[in-house]
């Protein structure tokens, strides 16, 4: 069989594509639109396969290592299937010294985890952060739907990952 009778299989869906593709005339370039690319495949797939970011590069005519770059400077896209919430608790110097550490290994211990990983039944995902921006409320946490936790205790911890675990904020 001929290589070009293969069909390739792709991982963007046509509709995908089409979202990616309508970011292009917004922007002064193609590779100015990496970052709002990225963000359209992390809210389909909660992760951004190698994958996607290869199809990324496609679209956008760049390099699969220029997409990697953009996602490896955020933090925000892991390559990884991630929970259907994922939660940051900051550990900046502001929230350290309030008990940012502490909050951050009661709420892994309660969930048997460990900073970076997603509980058993996919849930949620509890990772640091070396900054939140959102210092008055140290020390704190954000999950990924935008709900600001703060200052935590270990009682307001164990609210909060009750709160996170029935899923995230619908959209209003």
């Amino acid at each position: 069989m001929a290589a070009e009778s293969i069909a390739k299989i792709t991982m963007l869906s046509e509709p995908i594509r089409e979202k990616i593709r309508a970011f292009i005339p917004r922007y002064p370039s193609k590779r100015a639109v990496t970052l709002p690319a990225l963000h359209i495949v992390h809210e389909h797939f909660r992760c951004v396969p190698f994958q996607a970011m290869a199809e990324i590069a496609e679209i956008l005519e760049i390099t699969p290592a220029e997409v990697h770059d953009t996602m490896s400077f955020y933090g925000f896209f892991p390559q990884a299937p991630i929970g259907d919430v994922r939660v940051w608790v900051c550990r900046s110097i502001s929230c350290m010294l309030t008990g940012g550490e502490e909050m951050l290994e009661h709420a892994c211990h309660k969930l048997g985890i460990e900073p970076g990983q997603t509980t058993p039944d996919g849930k949620l995902t509890v990772e640091f952060a070396e900054c939140l921006g959102i210092c008055d409320f140290a020390p704190a946490a954000l999950a990924d739907d935008g709900r600001i936790f703060g200052p935590l205790t270990s009682d307001k911890v164990d609210s909060m990952l009750d709160d996170l675990k029935a899923g995230p904020k619908p959209a209003s």
